[in-house]
């Protein structure tokens, strides 16, 4: 499997379960956990050492990012949360917002224009949440994106 068997859909996906495997597994590597992701839903592989991490630059860039930029996603969530902290919220809520959070704020908005991100966290989150978590995530989102864009 390359990269170009995966939307960019799946690939934040794979991210979002990457990085979910990082936060209940301490002993996993970043490394380890893409090529578990990958490996999540593959006929193809047999072992992660079937698994070429380099193969899937954008997913390594996105757990990566989330995880060296931490403290400064939170941070700009953090007000817009509302009486929560990103600590308090369900696993995959936070961590689907963190994701967005980087490709908005820190990734090429070029490539990825933020109302994209925010409409991929939307629909990640009806895959992976409750129903009110695409409300949410939208709600402290939409926020991040500069007034100057908003209709």
């Amino acid at each position: 499997m390359s990269t170009s068997h995966l939307t960019r859909r799946e690939i934040r996906e794979k991210a979002l379960q990457a990085l979910f495997q990082l936060k209940t597994n301490e002993e996993l590597t970043p490394e380890e956990a893409i090529k578990q992701a990958v490996l999540s839903d593959s006929e193809e592989w047999n072992s992660e050492e079937d698994v070429e991490i380099q193969d899937y630059p954008y997913l390594v860039t996105l757990v990566h990012g989330v995880l060296d930029n931490q403290a400064a996603i939170d941070e700009a969530i953090q007000p817009y949360l509302k009486n929560w902290t990103v600590g308090r919220l369900a696993k995959a809520d936070a961590l689907i917002m963190q994701i967005a959070a980087y490709e908005m704020l820190l990734g090429d908005t070029e490539q990825v224009p933020q109302r994209v991100a925010l409409n991929e966290a939307i629909e990640i989150s009806k895959l992976y949440c409750d129903e009110q978590s695409s409300k949410f995530i939208n709600g402290v989102l939409s926020n991040l994106i500069p007034k100057t864009e908003n209709p």
